[in-house]
């Protein structure tokens, strides 16, 4: 049985499944995994690591977009 945690997902407080991974996370906000990167309580993940990586009550998610673009 899953019980909910409590997250801050870019700042804002969340009620999350417990037992769901990054990738999960990234899925159900409808975000694609190869276009960000996810901070977990100050640490950088690696993308590789998003499908294992567990939330736990308490942790504190930043997702950050790459916007394309450049010199004109």
């Amino acid at each position: 049985m899953q019980h909910a945690i409590k997250i801050h997902v870019n700042g804002e407080a969340r009620t999350w499944r417990s037992g769901a991974t990054v990738s999960e996370l990234l899925s159900e906000l409808d975000i694609k995994n190869e276009r960000v990167a996810v901070e977990l309580n100050l640490e950088i993940l690696d993308r590789a690591v998003f499908d294992q990586r567990l939330l736990k009550d308490g942790d504190r998610v930043e997702i950050m977009s790459f916007i394309g673009g450049g010199a004109s």
